[in-house]
């Protein structure tokens, strides 16, 4: 039993690390970059003029009335 915490410390402290470092990696693939790629195609072809343009048409906008 002696060095029995430190034996097992040594053990979750490797296994903590390597879970935290495989979700982040988890993460950073599965859900920050599709999102990145996602708006990065959204504002590829996003013509702000043309989206003002419909939101006053529609009444969205308080400031600019529709005509």
């Amino acid at each position: 039993m002696r060095h029995l915490l430190a034996r097992r410390m040594k053990f979750h402290l490797l296994g903590a690390f390597l879970v935290s470092l495989g979700s982040a990696a988890l993460y950073k693939f599965g859900v920050a970059e599709p999102r990145k790629q996602a708006y990065a195609t959204f504002y590829r072809n996003y013509d702000p003029v043309k989206d003002f343009e419909a939101m006053k048409a529609a009444g969205v906008l308080e400031s600019a009335p529709a005509k």
